[in-house]
């Protein structure tokens, strides 16, 4: 076991958004800090920066963003253990930018040099740009996950996960995420007790369960067909009923075959998926906003028992009920639904 050196990829150096100062600071504050108590020699690391700044009109380079100099270039990506690239600018992830040409090729080389090659939230377009990803499951921040797998056709993209460790290369969803995958990258190099203790002093859990999954809004998708309208209302709003595909066509007045029809070209899914997607997305509700017991939570949602529950939980989303609402332990009512009121 090993800590080596992690070269981390500055690709904004003038008028960094302060936005993306949250992902350069992870490995920064995991890797940078040495721990001689728990493992000495501790990673060296290397800041490496791109030279590129904000193009005119940036936000960034109206006044909202850092400068920051860096000791090392891109050059310095080649001979590193690891090649961590934090994020890339917005434009380049929303508008289609090009990565600078410079990156990408330092990228490339450092890979074919041996060095283990990371992302965290948005810098997996670069690792998916220099051909990094082709052929490999990967994964982004939930909000850029569709938008990777459309550009880079090529890359498996998994949107449920909150990191993919494929051996010489490793993709992290979006901000938190990060740690949760850098942690995972001290507990390979330095083992299990080095990254317990390390996640400890950072206070914060060493192993998070479930995926990205469990973060993401089950929205209701639009729909042009105003007949349909009023029927999946009154679904919504009957969610602990035992509900069939002949009861809604009914209530719609239509033959199960139409409604069938009408309902997937309205929402893109199969009436049984959207009850099913309906009652988890209430299930969620009344565990981030109630303490009902999971028992209760089963029968409002219409998931049925707490069993059935949890198989729905950990199936589609990657975490059980009870590890679910500790993820989100905002305000809640005290038995009693509120998503209700």
């Amino acid at each position: 076991m090993s800590a080596g050196t992690v070269a981390v990829v500055v690709t904004e150096e003038i008028g960094v958004p302060s936005w993306d100062l949250y992902e350069l600071s992870i490995p920064c504050t995991v890797f940078g800090k040495p721990q001689p108590d728990l493992a000495d020699p501790w990673y060296h690391l290397r800041l490496c920066g791109t030279g590129a700044g904000p193009e005119a009109g940036d936000g960034a380079a109206d006044g909202h963003g850092l400068s920051l100099r860096t000791r090392y270039g891109l050059d310095d990506l080649v001979g590193a253990d690891t090649v961590i690239v934090p994020s890339v600018p917005d434009p380049c992830v929303e508008e289609g930018r090009p990565l600078p040409r410079e990156l990408i090729r330092a990228l490339r080389r450092a890979h074919d040099a041996g060095a283990r090659m990371v992302s965290l939230c948005t810098g997996a377009f670069a690792l998916a740009e220099a051909g990094l990803l082709d052929g490999r499951r990967a994964t982004a921040h939930w909000i850029h996950t569709a938008q990777l797998a459309e550009r880079y056709p090529k890359v498996q993209v998994d949107a449920s996960v909150l990191y993919v460790d494929d051996g010489d290369v490793l993709t992290s969803a979006g901000l938190t995420a990060g740690l949760d995958l850098c942690l995972h990258l001290v507990r390979r190099d330095l083992g299990a007790h080095v990254a317990n203790q390390l996640a400890r002093r950072m206070v914060v859990p060493a192993h998070r369960p479930g995926g990205q999954a469990q973060f993401i809004e089950l929205s209701v998708p639009a729909s042009d067909d105003a007949g349909l309208a009023p029927v999946l209302e009154w679904a919504r709003a009957n969610l602990d009923r035992s509900l069939t595909v002949a009861d809604l066509a009914r209530r719609a007045a239509m033959s199960p075959r139409t409604f069938y029809r009408r309902l997937q070209a309205a929402t893109g899914t199969t009436p049984l998926q959207w009850l099913l997607d309906q009652r988890l997305g209430r299930a969620r509700s009344l565990l981030e906003s109630t303490d009902l017991p999971i028992e209760k939570v089963g029968e409002l949602s219409g998931l049925g028992t707490a069993n059935n529950l949890r198989h729905h939980f950990l199936r589609h989303l990657g975490v059980s009920p009870g590890d679910y609402r500790r993820a989100f332990p905002g305000a809640r009512t005290t038995g009693r639904d509120r998503t209700r009121v």
